[in-house]
């Protein structure tokens, strides 16, 4: 019988581990990279000699992906895999791989090859300084200029103000995390990228060092121009989590009360005229009359259901815990299965229940 699953089987912060590192690696249509990229950072991790395990997140391949990571998962012990029931990008890709993780560090990077999991080391001895995040900086990239470097040098300097965390790269999605600072987050949308910004409310221990960055091997890129829009969205949502969530009438109640005394304003001057100088309202200052009615309710409304649309969605997902990905099966070879069921560990497949989130 299946069980769904639910977040308390999956507890990061309170699960026993001897798990020191856990890698978590999302891929997509990446079948030429998979086993190059198992060969690198199996080398790298064995080196630093300490217990991991390499979580690879299969989100929606259409091509032999997943065949090629179960191949791998029969082949070494330390990998397991998880297949989304669907593509539901790479934030849901993370955060699946994040909850699934036992490792008292976490280590994220993508599955194209193009970080070197030879700076997978500098990252870790940069966290064990003290820092609670260590961000992988691209610093020297060969991307187009136009579509891919100057929109991301403005998205970075955005997220840079908006959230007071001194990144030159949020959208590098090579970092290096302490287990209990992701037990403080919910991911949604493209929020990835902005993790710092969302841990900067409990911690301010961040650090970045440059990466290499390499020539895609195999396949093509998934980004492009049509990501800047959703993630200025996500940059605005962070904006006003990060400064207004506790207080959001600091936000929209100073507009409202802006656009309530600018629209009584003009009613007492219309009614001014009208007692004073009896004058016809309608006619010599129509227009005037009706801009004080839609100061006064059309843009108090307009704020106000901005403000609860966001404070409700946000309220649905966290009181009803729903997740933003659903996974169709997990081959694992732990001792207790993520979900309770006994008798599919051993390399067996999970059948998952959890549904995805609606978008």
């Amino acid at each position: 019988m299946r069980k769904l699953l639910s977040d308390t089987d999956w507890d990061r912060s309170s699960e026993p581990t001897a798990i020191r590192y856990s890698l978590v690696i999302p891929l997509r249509d990446e079948e030429g990279n998979v086993e190059a990229l198992w060969e690198e950072v199996t080398a790298v991790m064995e080196a630093l000699g300490e217990p991991y395990e390499l979580i690879l997140v299969d989100d929606g391949s259409t091509d032999g992906t997943y065949e090629r990571l179960v191949r791998l998962f029969e082949r070494d012990a330390r990998v397991q895999v998880l297949r989304l029931s669907r593509n539901f990008g790479q934030t849901a890709a993370l955060a699946a791989g994040f909850d699934f993780a036992r490792g008292a560090i976490i280590i994220a990077m993508d599955g194209d090859l193009q970080y070197d999991p030879r700076d997978i080391p500098r990252l870790v001895q940069k966290l064990n300084e003290g820092y609670d995040l260590v961000s992988g900086w691209r610093e020297k990239r060969s991307d187009a200029w136009l579509t891919r470097r100057l929109p991301s040098r403005v998205a970075n300097w955005l997220a840079a103000r908006v959230s007071g965390v001194p990144l030159k790269d949020f959208g590098s999605t090579f970092k290096a995390y302490r287990r209990e600072v992701l037990a403080q987050i919910r991911l949604y949308g493209e929020q990835h990228r902005f993790i710092p910004a969302l841990v900067s409310q409990w911690r301010d221990r961040f650090a970045e060092i440059p990466v290499r960055v390499r020539p895609r091997r195999w396949g093509r890129s998934k980004y492009g121009l049509s990501r800047t829009l959703r993630v200025t969205f996500d940059l605005l949502t962070i904006a006003f989590l990060l400064r207004y969530l506790a207080h959001p009438l600091r936000l929209f109640g100073s507009w409202g009360v802006a656009m309530l005394l600018g629209g009584l304003g003009l009613d007492g001057y219309l009614v001014g005229e009208k007692l004073w100088r009896h004058i016809s309202i309608m006619e010599q200052h129509g227009p005037l009359l009706l801009l004080s009615v839609l100061l006064i309710v059309t843009g108090g409304q307009l704020i106000s259901l901005g403000l609860l649309g966001e404070i409700l969605s946000r309220t649905y997902f966290e009181s009803q815990r729903k997740p933003i990905y659903s996974i169709r099966e997990i081959r694992t070879r732990r001792a207790e299965s993520p979900v309770g069921e006994p008798g599919l560990q051993g390399g067996g497949t999970i059948p998952s229940t959890r549904a995805p989130c609606p978008t």
